[in-house]
């Protein structure tokens, strides 16, 4: 099975995608070992910073030395150049904050998953036209469950995800899989501002192994 068929099986399977940036190298890379730590095995690294590339190239690193299984995606890339960058620094998957045309060819190129964000029927249209098998909403909190209900019937080949304003309660994370979501994306909700000012990575980890239980619950 090739990398692009292992995560559009993975994601699902996992239920979340875990999503962060942080602009310290260590903590980053902590982060992720507390994430591994829970039972995830893909997670997406925000490219919101200068810092970003740097730390995703050491971040792949101790992927590939210690944490057997993991794929690291990128995400917020908004054109070709960035998606090349982190193609060459190892990224497993791509995902944009819209419909990135020029990162979606970058990504063929490089038969490579990339997910696009959309947030209008004419958007997902068009991602599917450009090959897109898993499209990211967004913003989600936004859309909200009841779009997707309305929407999915329309796209049954597709995968769709929820990204920003997804909440770690039952309530929230079971609306979405009723709605028809393979997985929801979780930022700050998850990785919060205070496990990353304290580094706090047993509290992260500990917390995950709940949003993991919750989300088994829903599907």
């Amino acid at each position: 099975m090739d990398k692009k068929a292992e995560l559009l099986k993975l994601v699902p399977e996992q239920g979340i995608l875990p999503l962060y940036f942080h602009k310290d190298t260590q903590v980053s890379i902590e982060l992720l070992r507390a994430l591994y730590k829970a039972g995830v095995k893909t997670v997406e690294y925000t490219n919101r910073g200068e810092a970003a590339l740097n730390n995703f190239r050491e971040m792949k690193k101790v992927c590939e030395t210690e944490l057997k299984g993991m794929y690291l995606g990128v995400g917020t890339i908004k054109n070709a150049e960035s998606a090349q960058a982190f193609i060459d620094a190892g990224a497993d998957y791509i995902i944009s904050p819209g419909l990135v045309e020029d990162a979606a060819e970058v990504a063929d190129k490089n038969n490579m998953l990339w997910v696009p964000g959309c947030m209008t029927p004419t958007e997902i249209i068009r991602a599917e036209k450009l090959g897109a098998k898993f499209v990211k909403l967004f913003p989600g909190n936004i859309l909200g469950p009841s779009f997707l209900s309305g929407i999915k019937a329309l796209f049954p080949d597709l995968l769709f995800m929820p990204t920003g304003g997804v909440d770690t309660s039952k309530e929230n994370i079971s609306g979405w899989f009723k709605a028809g979501v393979c997985a929801v994306g979780m930022g700050s909700n998850l990785v919060t501002k205070e496990i990353m000012e304290n580094q706090q990575y047993d509290l992260l980890t500990q917390n995950t192994i709940k949003v993991l239980e919750t989300v088994k619950s829903c599907k």
